[in-house]
């Protein structure tokens, strides 16, 4: 599967108002913790070495 960079996010605006909803009230250190482990839960999800891989790529 290759990675997809399009936009693929349906109602991102609501996507964006969870992730800041599940943010609220955490500590910096919570914060990141809560972005790491949602990282590792995602990349679980997609399960692709080589996808996840692209997708460190991109993002850096």
């Amino acid at each position: 599967m290759p990675l997809n960079l399009d936009p693929n996010i349906v109602d991102p605006d609501g996507f964006y108002d969870d992730l800041l909803a599940a943010h609220m009230g955490l500590s910096h250190a919570e914060s990141d913790a809560l972005n790491a482990r949602l990282i590792l839960i995602l990349c679980n999800q997609i399960g692709d070495r080589d996808v996840i891989r692209a997708a460190l790529r991109a993002a850096r």
